[in-house]
């Protein structure tokens, strides 16, 4: 959803592209097909043995790529700790590309359960492998970048929803189930959330790789919290006003996450980043692009 979203935003810059998929990917045909874009089929374990030829020199990498982002996986150390070094593999080659920056997508798990905003200035206390796998990655690879003279920017993402969004997110799962008048059962949804559409989010990445600092780190998020209740609601509203939500039929989990939501006063202040797009309005491209698809 993010690396779509990234290239539509760097081709309305007129921004050449090379995307690197796995092969046989099923995501590639989400990468619009435009005279700008090269599609290169390329595992993670095979970055350091790319053929560089293919592309020859770039500018900017922009490291998406991860395994194990959802489930049990985020607790398989040993495949969150092959990230790692797939990250410091994408450093390698962005050096051979000769870019001059490397913006790595970093998490806010990183953070661990924080009661209030989150920015730069807080420690990281990760609760699982997924968390601590992307941390190290961000400090190993930033090490890295600086013994190649590539400026590092790292940005720790929060909630992004979207097209192309996996099926099983809370938001994407919620529309789905509207549309087809499925049942839903929510928790009591008084978490505090911070949602930030696809598209704002690429913008924010395409700034950090022109104005980002050197070796900082931006959390990307709308910047406003709002209760769970009211995302939900809005998407029903959209959907089907009559439609029952069963708010309150499930129980929280163990350590909930009650509070996530990003300051992004660096964002503003250093690359001049300002979202786009109210909840209402991406929530409605979103269910429409679902629309087509169900």
């Amino acid at each position: 959803m993010i690396g779509s979203s990234l290239i539509e935003c760097l081709l309305n810059e007129g921004i050449k592209v090379t995307a690197l998929v796995r092969p046989n990917s099923k995501r590639r045909a989400m990468i619009p097909n435009h005279s700008l874009v090269n599609v290169v089929e390329c595992e993670l374990d095979s970055l350091l043995s790319f053929d560089t030829e293919i592309i020859g020199n770039a500018d900017a990498f922009f490291h998406l790529a991860w395994e194990g982002t959802v489930g049990e996986a985020r607790n398989n150390f040993y495949l969150q700790n092959n990230n790692v070094r797939y990250t410091l593999d994408a450093v390698e080659l962005s050096k051979k590309l000769k870019c001059t920056t490397f913006v790595f997508a970093g998490s806010q798990a990183e953070f661990g359960r924080v009661d209030g905003l989150l920015s730069s200035s807080l420690p990281c206390k990760p609760e699982n492998g997924y968390g601590v796998a992307k941390y190290s990655a961000e400090l190993m690879s930033r090490m890295m970048c600086n013994t190649f003279n590539i400026r590092h920017v790292t940005a720790r993402i929060l909630s992004v929803y979207g097209p192309n969004d996996g099926e099983n997110t809370m938001v994407s799962s919620t529309i789905r189930k509207l549309l087809k008048g499925e049942d839903t059962s929510f928790t009591p949804c008084e978490q505090q959330w911070d949602y930030l559409y696809c598209k704002d989010a690429a913008k924010a990445l395409y700034l950090l790789a022109l104005k980002g600092k050197k070796d900082a780190i931006y959390c990307l998020g709308s910047g406003k919290a709002k209760e769970l209740r009211y995302y939900v609601e809005t998407i029903r509203d959209i959907i089907n006003p009559k439609a029952e939500l069963g708010i309150g039929r499930v129980p929280y989990g163990k350590n909930q996450v009650m509070m996530l939501c990003a300051d992004i006063d660096d964002l503003r202040n250093d690359v001049g980043f300002e979202p786009e797009y109210s909840f209402e309005k991406g929530i409605e491209e979103t269910i429409n692009w679902w629309r087509e698809r169900i």
